[in-house]
Formats: structure tokens, C-alpha cells, sequence
């Protein structure tokens, strides 16, 4: 060593000073190597150890400090806080008995005596044969029985932060999450440096919406623990679904410059990187994603994304597969034995079908079931009760029931969304049939008599549900001002349900149907009647876009700058739906420019309808 350890401990604080922590660390062991016992050089690596969230291995460094020096009161302030940020109080009171008896003393070290006092002298969590079947349990998915098993634990162990951190993940897996929170929150009332219970309880915060609450609870975690990967990726997630795709792309790569074999960190980045519009990007995230777990079944479904956008149909939906296989999966894959491969021969076969994901998914994919007809299956579709009368009027002689056949009655089954690719749809093999949907005559001569005769109807609706996977498709109803100013358009509400409430805030005129409409057991029987009566369907990405699609209605859909990917990208028309136009937003976030243009085309249509009836 070229320097003295004098020059190595002095640049050594001052790179440490200045951050440079990979230097301090260096210069630090450097002079351990000479001298093992060297007081300054061990207190300062146990101060850097703790100060990247590795408490327990700066208690050794500590030690040795004492060991060599005992007389140095901030020795014994730095282990006795280590101590208390590991929740070891009994050890960290000890301790400073023993530091008073050394003759440690000052005003620092009187006021840490007086929060120590403050603390709880019983933190200490069950020994590990208490604690791990515990901890098996929940690692198992069994969260009842964790749950149960750690709140009993805990009446004899009433301050283990482990104990309160099980039960709050147990709560958290049950979608308890309020308890899950209450919980972390005791862990935190025992040890207030407790990373991982910050960390938790924003995952926690996070399922349950609170976005804001939980981007703050990670930083605080990331403040006791910087080097806190999985922080860094909650954060990400949170930070994603509010919309701030830079900073949770950030966040991401905080985490795998930590933990660069992080799959999930890639696998969520390229969905941040998806939702930016940065498809390449995207892929190569995924893809890294699966050279460190090939098997990670979320990347491979998220790679069906960019895919299905740009149009290559046949390969986004191989990819789009493998949703079958994720942990939480949208839908049950078909049972071994009863697999379709594409191939066999379906004449007479009987093939169940299964309903999937939402409403809009059912009426957009159900035109697939007279294909298998015509291929000679004979379709069974369990699906929603409150689709059935809608989907009666598909021409389709598919038998609609509730529950799965059993087994010994069924030759093939499949969830709806795999025939797409069971039959190797491309873009030129959509079946594109015109309308596939129908209204029932005399409801739509009722619904008729309600409206005038002389009026543009256009029958609008704003906001589908607040799914996260719905995020950004929603836009104000108030955007629809300007259409209802110009002459001789009458706006009709067809939405029900969140979003209904803005009606009672605006000062334009828009119809509403009242109580009764769509109020029975079946879903959508009144809107596609009332579809029926009107000259045009203004509505954002949601069940109402693919109904109006369905009905062969001219429909304009207004989507949000990188749209689902039914949508795809760069055009104004759909091939799954004919009679349908496209407006979407130029710059993320902007629905005034997407409702400009429509206004501005809404004019010229009738204006041109006005020329053409004279």
C-alpha cells in the first residue's frame, strides 16, 4: 500500500463524505488488511454497512471498534443504533449499560438513552422452530392457515416485527388489505427502520389503489435500505399505474442495477416501455426477462402485446397463450386430455368453450363460435347469465349454459380468447361478418318512440371501469361539449355505472334513459336497441365500442395514445369492425386534439348530408 494509513483513512472519510461508497469501502479494508484491529477504519465500515441497509454485518465491524477503543462514545452510539434498527432493544439497553459503566457520556448519548427507554424491551421474534412452519405456511400459498397461525403466535410473542410482517402478507394474499396494513404498521410501531415492512405495506397500499401512499412508503423503505431492490420495483409498479412511465422505468432499472438478475424488473420495465410507445424497447426488456427464466410466463404474454399492436397477428397470439400459464391466470387452460390443436377433425365433435376476461372480450370474440360450426363441432359456450340473451342473437346454434358439461360428455374445450389462435388468424382471415349481433325490433320501436325523428342522435360514453388494465382509456364527459353545441345533434347517454355521476355536473344537454333502461338480469338488450336509433356511437375503449362494432352501428372510438391492442396502431379503421372509425390521441394524455378532430368531422359529415337531401 502506497500510502500511509493515516492519508488511506483520511481519503477514505472523505470519499465516503462525498458518497463515493465503493471507494470509502476499498481504503477501509485496505487498512484492515494491515491492521485488523484498527479502531477508525472498523467503526466507519460498520457506519458505510449500515448506511446501504446492512446492519447485521456492521455489528462485527463495531465491535471490534470497542474492542480496540472502548473509550470513543460515538463507537457506542453507532452499534447501539445498528441494534436498535435490527429491533435487538434487550441487546441495544444492554449495551448501553455497558457504555455508562465505560464511562461513554455527552448529550448525543443522553438523548439515545432517553428513546431507548421508549422502546419496547421485548422485540424478539420466536425461535425458528415456533417461526418456520409459519413462514412455510405462507411461502406454500397457505395464507388462512399462515395468518391464523401468526396471530396466535403472537399473543405470546406480542413485539416480533416478523410475526406482524407474516400476518400482513397473509392479509395482502387474501386481498385483506387494510388489515395487511394495520399490520406492517404495528411492525413498524416496534422497529421504525423496518425496510421490508415499508416495502410490503406499499405493495399493500398499492393493490389497494392508494398509489400516492405507496410510491411514499417505498421511499421510505429505499431511505433505511438504498440498496433495496425490490422497493425499487414496487415503486416502479406504483409509479407505472400513476401514469409516470419515466420515472417507473427509473425505478426499474435502480432495481436491476442492484439485482441485475431481476426478471421481473425487466419484465415490468418492458411494460412501462410497452405503455410509452417504445415496442422495441419493450421486446428486448421482455427478452431479457427470459434469458434469466425461460419460463416466466408473464413476459412471454406481455411479448404478445407488441405484436398483436403492430398486426402480426398469428405470432401475438402464440404469445398471448401463455396467459394460460401465469400465476394469476385470466383464464383456466383446457384440461390435457381435452386440448384442440387446430388440426383434428371437429365433425360432431362436441367442443366446449369457456367465457374469459371482460364483457367487451365476450361480444368481440363470440363471432369465432360459428366458425367451429362450420368446421362440424357442436358448441357448448358457458358464459355469463347475462349474456345470454344477447349472444341468442348471434346466427349460431351454440348451446349457452352456466356450468362446464361434465367431462365424459365433452371431445375438446378451450377458453374463448385461444380460438384466435387454434385457428391461425391472421389480419386477412378475421372473420369480419357484419353485423353478428342484433336488437330486438320491438325494443328498439319502444326506445324509438322516446326520441325525436328530426335530431342527429349520437349515442355516447365516456369512462369504462377502473381496472388497471383500463387506465388511461377514460376520458371527461365534459369533452363533449363542442358536439352538443352544433346544430341539430342530440346527445344520448348509453353509459350506466362509474363515470353516470358527471351528468348532474355539466351545463350541456345530454338524454338519459332513466331507471329502467338495462335494468333486468340481461346486459346490454336496451343499448343495442337504442344503438339501433341512433346516426352515430361516440364512446372511448370499452364494452359499449365492441357492442356498437358487434351491431354493424357507424361507431368512432376515441383511444388513448398507445391503445389496447385489438386497436392497433397508425390507422383510422378496424378490421374487426367494419362500420367503425378510429381517433386517437396524437401526444399521451391529449383528449382535447382526439375531440377537435371529431367535432370538426361530425360537422362536415352532416353538413355533407345536408347537400346531399337537397
Amino acid at each position: 500500500m502506497e500510502l500511509t494509513i493515516e492519508q488511506a483513512l483520511q481519503q477514505g472519510i472523505t470519499a465516503h463524505k462525498e458518497g463515493k461508497l465503493q471507494d470509502a469501502e476499498r481504503l477501509y479494508r485496505a487498512i484492515l488488511q494491515l491492521q485488523s484491529a484498527h479502531p477508525d477504519a472498523n467503526h466507519n465500515m460498520g457506519v458505510l454497512a449500515v448506511g446501504v441497509g446492512k446492519v447485521q454485518e456492521a455489528l462485527p465491524f463495531f465491535k471490534a471498534a470497542l474492542e480496540a477503543r472502548s473509550s470513543i462514545a460515538q463507537y457506542w452510539l453507532s452499534y447501539i443504533d445498528a441494534l436498535i434498527k435490527l429491533g435487538q432493544i434487550a441487546d441495544a439497553k444492554a449495551v448501553f449499560s455497558q457504555a455508562k459503566s465505560k464511562g461513554a457520556s455527552g448529550e448525543t448519548f443522553d438523548q439515545l438513552g432517553t428513546e431507548l427507554s421508549k422502546l419496547s424491551t421485548n422485540p424478539q421474534d420466536p425461535p425458528s422452530d415456533l417461526l418456520q412452519p409459519i413462514t412455510n405456511l405462507y411461502m406454500e400459498g397457505q395464507l388462512q392457515q399462515a395468518l391464523s397461525k401468526s396471530t396466535q403466535m403472537l399473543e405470546r410473542f406480542p413485539n416480533s416485527v416478523v410475526l406482524y410482517n407474516i400476518a400482513g402478507a397473509s392479509n395482502a394474499g387474501l386481498m385483506q388489505f387494510d388489515a395487511a396494513i394495520d399490520s406492517y404498521k404495528q411492525a413498524l410501531s416496534i422497529k421504525p427502520d423496518y425496510a421490508e415492512a415499508y416495502s410490503n405495506m406499499g405493495a399493500a397500499l398499492y393493490d389497494k389503489g392508494d398509489l400516492e401512499a405507496a410510491i411514499d412508503s417505498h421511499q421510505q423503505a429505499l431511505k433505511i435500505k438504498p440498496d433495496f431492490a425490490e422497493a425499487y420495483y414496487n415503486m416502479g409498479n406504483a409509479l407505472r399505474d400513476k401514469g409516470d412511465l419515466e420515472a417507473a422505468i427509473d425505478s426499474y432499472k435502480q432495481a436491476l442495477s442492484i439485482k441485475p438478475d431481476f426478471a421481473e424488473a425487466y419484465g415490468n420495465m418492458g411494460a412501462a416501455l410497452y405503455d410509452k410507445g417504445d415496442l422495441e424497447a419493450a421486446i428486448d426488456s421482455h427478452q431479457q426477462a427470459l434469458k434469466i427464466k425461460p419460463d416466466f410466463a408473464e413476459a412471454h404474454y406481455n411479448l404478445s402485446f407488441p405484436h398483436l399492436l403492430r398486426g402480426s397477428l398469428e405470432k401475438g397470439f402464440n404469445f398471448y397463450e401463455w396467459r394460460l400459464r401465469q400465476k394469476k391466470q385470466t383464464a383456466a387452460p383446457a384440461r390435457s386430455n381435452l386440448i384442440w390443436d387446430g388440426e383434428k377433425s371437429l365433425s360432431g365433435k362436441h367442443f366446449v368453450i369457456y367465457d374469459e376476461q371482460g364483457l367487451g372480450d365476450m361480444i368481440q370474440f363470440c363471432r369465432y363460435l360459428p366458425l367451429l360450426e362450420q368446421k362440424g363441432a357442436n358448441i357448448t359456450f358457458k358464459v355469463k347469465p347475462n349474456l345470454h340473451a344477447l349472444l341468442q342473437t348471434m346466427d349460431s346454434n351454440s348451446r349457452l349454459v352456466t356450468s362446464l358439461p361434465e367431462e365424459n360428455e365433452i371431445d375438446f374445450e378451450a377458453p374463448l380468447m385461444s380460438i384466435p389462435h387454434l385457428l391461425n388468424t391472421s389480419l386477412e382471415t378475421i372473420p369480419a361478418t357484419n353485423p353478428y349481433l342484433f336488437a330486438d325490433q320491438e325494443k328498439v320501436q319502444t326506445w324509438g318512440e322516446r326520441f325525436s325523428t328530426d335530431k342527429f342522435k349520437v349515442g355516447i360514453c365516456w369512462q369504462g371501469s377502473k381496472l388497471k388494465a383500463d387506465i388511461g382509456r377514460s376520458f371527461p364527459l365534459s369533452l363533449f361539449e363542442g358536439i352538443s353545441r352544433i346544430p341539430n345533434v342530440e346527445l344520448i347517454s348509453l353509459h350506466k355505472g362509474e363515470g353516470e355521476d358527471q351528468i348532474a355536473g355539466i351545463d350541456f344537454d345530454v338524454t338519459t334513459l332513466g331507471h329502467d333502461f338495462d335494468a333486468g338480469q340481461d346486459a346490454f338488450l336496451d343499448t343495442i336497441a337504442v344503438m339501433m336509433n341512433c346516426n352515430l356511437i361516440i364512446t372511448c375503449d370499452t364494452a359499449v365500442a365492441h357492442l356498437a362494432g358487434a351491431a354493424g352501428r357507424p361507431t368512432w372510438v376515441a383511444l388513448k395514445h398507445i391503445p389496447d391492442w385489438r386497436w392497433m396502431l397508425d390507422r383510422a379503421d378496424s378490421p374487426w369492425y367494419p362500420t367503425m372509425t378510429l381517433y386517437r390521441q396524437k401526444s399521451r394524455g391529449d383528449w382535447v386534439d382526439v375531440f377537435d378532430t371529431i367535432e370538426r368531422d361530425l360537422s362536415s359529415l352532416l353538413l355533407q348530408q345536408k347537400k346531399a337531401a337537397k
